[in-house]
């Protein structure tokens, strides 16, 4: 029996994703359940529950994410207009999957209170 979560395996490449981005440290790719046009995540190959799980030695990799999050906004064409950044933590904050992810969302109007 596998402890690796949903996210793990895609980054194992034991379940296939469309993956927009790979690198040492993530990959990047679509969602299936998106809530909007371009609903992409950004999620770290370090197993690491949640962000308020992450600790100062994660700091560059935390980095990385946002700025990975940025370079595929702009690949896919959708940078200029604006988009949103997201990470849920815990059951409140709206977390399904206990993997540390960034949601990117862009390609509409997105509105203000978020939800």
């Amino acid at each position: 029996m596998s402890d690796k979560t949903l996210f793990q395996k895609i980054c194992d490449k034991e379940i296939p994703a469309t993956l927009v981005h790979e690198d040492e440290l993530c990959v990047a790719f679509r969602d299936i359940s998106p809530q909007a046009p371009q609903h992409l995540l950004i999620i770290p190959r370090k197993a690491i529950p949640r962000i308020d799980r992450a600790d100062e030695t994660d700091a560059a990799l935390l980095a990385h994410l946002l700025l990975t999050a940025a370079k595929v906004a702009r690949d896919e064409g959708f940078a200029e207009s604006g988009y949103r950044l997201v990470i849920n933590n815990g059951p409140d904050g709206g977390e399904t999957v206990p993997h540390l992810h960034v949601h990117l969302l862009g390609g509409r109007q997105l509105q203000w209170p978020p939800g």
